[in-house]
């Protein structure tokens, strides 16, 4: 197959992408990723410059400075966007779009579109403030960009069950979804001693993430918090007790990951939570926010709390007991094997060969 890719260079969706490309190239698909927000970083370029050496014409990517929908400025986020995925579908020879994006679901392509719901900011509201949101021009924008993408796509999935039934209580959606699963294979961990820390990632600017929830957790674990900060969050680094070590490269953050004996998963809204994901797969236990997303993602596997006393007092019952503790990091490591790279591939292909053989069957 012949695939064009939509990816954002902002959060969680430029790992989702890079792990799906990597899996379809390594299935033998042809990919073409287009990149819209804001430039991408120099380990974002030199990731993409990386596989574009391994699988050479198989795979092309295509930076832009067109704004997401979520943006400020999102007027013209769909028709620039278009602009440049109808030159990128047509040069590729693209067969199938699979936007990260709900705009692009109505691009015109002449192509199926398969959009992918990770998230969206009405379901965001509805956890952080209680659905509270100014009425605005741009919030009006916003929702007809994303409801004229759900209407135009050929298929719609997210990433859990959870954001699917999220995205219904705003948004008209499609009869035909999915829950696909993120799925991320990373490097064994090669670690001699594990320190006993606790780390937490993500954007600390996101209030969805509640990072100052850790300002009143008494922890005998050292608290280190890695994310980009912004001006909003400036008061982070006024909080008690914790370690902030600023924005990482993968590597940076995979070896924290290995080096660390529990993450802590504090959010208030999170879809899927590719991060802690991340962190299992390199031996953390996890101690989860009791929300219903990551109670569909990690089951009986994760360690729950509902606020910083429970936390707290989480965090001392593992310290004190070395069993405990490798127990529950051997339960969310086993879990998080279940979430690879090469299931998630899979039930990406064959969702777009359904769409495909659909999309033929049509003109036929």
């Amino acid at each position: 197959m012949r695939l064009l890719i939509t990816t954002d260079t902002v959060g969680g969706v430029w790992r989702f992408s890079q792990e799906l490309v990597k899996g379809l190239l390594e299935a033998g698909d042809s990919v073409a990723l287009v990149s819209f927000g804001r430039p991408m970083s120099s380990s974002q370029r030199a990731e993409c410059v990386w596989i574009a050496a391994r699988w050479g014409e198989r795979f092309a990517y295509h930076i832009t400075k067109v704004p997401l929908e979520w943006m400020q400025e999102n007027e013209s986020c769909l028709h620039d966007g278009e602009v440049i995925l109808e030159k990128v579908a047509r040069e590729f020879r693209a067969e199938l779009l699979h936007s990260n994006q709900f705009c692009y679901g109505a691009a015109q392509l002449g192509i199926p579109i398969a959009v992918t719901a990770h998230s969206d900011v009405l379901s965001w509201a509805r956890s952080c403030n209680g659905g509270l949101l100014q009425e605005s021009s741009w919030l009006k924008q916003y929702h007809s960009l994303v409801q004229n993408g759900l209407n135009c796509a050929s298929i719609v999935t997210a990433p859990t069950e959870w954001m699917l039934r999220a995205l219904q209580q705003s948004f008209s959606v499609p009869a035909e979804r999915y829950a696909i699963a993120n799925g991320r294979t990373i490097p064994a961990a090669r670690v001699n001693h594990r320190k006993l820390q606790a780390v937490t990632a993500g954007r600390l600017w996101d209030e969805a993430k509640d990072v100052a929830l850790l300002g009143n957790v008494s922890s005998p674990f050292a608290l280190v918090v890695a994310g980009e900060t912004h001006e909003s969050g400036a008061n982070f680094a006024a909080i008690r007790n914790l370690e902030f070590v600023g924005s990482l490269r993968e590597d940076e953050m995979l070896r924290l990951f290995a080096e660390s004996a529990v993450y802590i998963c504090t959010s208030r809204y999170e879809p899927f939570g590719l991060a802690p994901l991340e962190a299992a797969l390199a031996g953390c236990a996890i101690l989860a926010r009791d929300i219903d997303s990551l109670r569909e993602v990690w089951s009986d596997s994760a360690v729950y709390f509902r606020d910083a006393d429970q936390l707290s007092a989480l965090l001392s019952e593992l310290a004190e007991d070395p069993a405990l503790l490798h127990e529950a990091q051997e339960q969310a490591c086993r879990r998080a094997q279940l979430y690879s790279r090469d299931r998630m591939t899979t039930a990406y292909r064959s969702l777009y060969a359904h769409v495909l053989a659909k999309e033929h069957a049509c003109v036929a």
